[in-house]
């Protein structure tokens, strides 16, 4: 029987994670190959679905998410009042890159909104941008302005 995940569970999470290259050659080969030219904006409505199953209620557990599947170190580096920017960084950022696997991270940018709208009760957009040199990904998160 499978467990229906209703809250973030760190325990059902860690029991979920495998470490080989079949997780891989799902998501950077198989998926944007079925979902052709639409692949990045279903991976970004993915990965606000899953937001949405996991269902993060902090900063702490949306970090402890992305290590945990393995996309890396994700970190809040500036927060201003309509914007936020995080970077993720790590060996699995870095690897992605060397082999050619994912130059977009989409999924992880749409799990990071959803989490963020979550959190916060606020709509937001976020904007990956890939910064090679210095070995991060920077998440651009904009927040809906007030009326």
């Amino acid at each position: 029987m499978q467990k229906k995940m209703q809250e973030f569970d760190r325990d059902y999470m860690e029991q979920l994670i495998t470490h080989g290259a079949g997780h891989d050659i799902l998501r950077f080969v198989s998926l944007p190959d079925l979902l052709g030219e639409d692949a990045s904006s279903i991976l970004y409505v993915l990965g606000k679905k899953l937001a949405r199953k996991v269902n993060p209620t902090s900063m702490e557990q949306i970090e402890d998410f992305f290590i945990q599947m393995g996309w890396g170190n994700l970190s809040l580096v500036k927060q201003k009042r309509h914007e936020m920017t995080f970077e993720l960084s790590g060996a699995p950022v870095v690897h992605r890159w060397k082999v050619g696997l994912g130059k977009e991270y989409r999924m992880e940018a749409g799990f990071l909104a959803a989490s963020i709208e979550q959190i916060k009760e606020l709509m937001c957009e976020v904007v990956d941008e890939n910064v090679p040199k210095r070995e991060y990904v920077q998440f651009n998160v904009y927040f809906a302005k007030e009326n």
